[in-house]
C-alpha cells in the first residue's frame, strides 16, 4: 500500500510540474493579464498564487513520496 501512495504522490507532482508552468504561460498572454498602463492585474496576480500553490505542493509530494518509500514517513 505504501508504493502505491508513493506512486500516486508521484504522479500528482508530475502532473503538477507538467501542467501548471504551461497553464500560467497562456495566462500571461492572456489580455486580461495587463492592464492599459501594461501593470500586472489582480486576474494574472490570482493566476500566479494559483501556480506557486500548485507547484509548492507538488515538490512537497515528491518529498512525501521519496519518504514514504525509504520508509520514513
Amino acid at each position: 500500500m505504501t508504493v502505491a501512495i508513493a506512486v500516486l504522490l508521484f504522479l500528482n507532482a508530475a502532473f503538477n510540474v507538467v501542467t501548471w508552468p504551461r497553464f500560467l504561460k497562456r495566462v500571461i498572454q492572456d489580455p486580461r493579464a495587463r492592464d492599459e498602463h501594461g501593470r500586472a492585474t489582480t486576474f494574472l496576480t490570482v493566476h500566479i498564487v494559483l501556480v506557486v500553490i500548485a507547484l509548492v505542493l507538488a515538490v512537497a509530494s515528491a518529498i512525501l513520496g521519496v519518504a514514504l518509500l525509504a520508509g520514513v514517513a
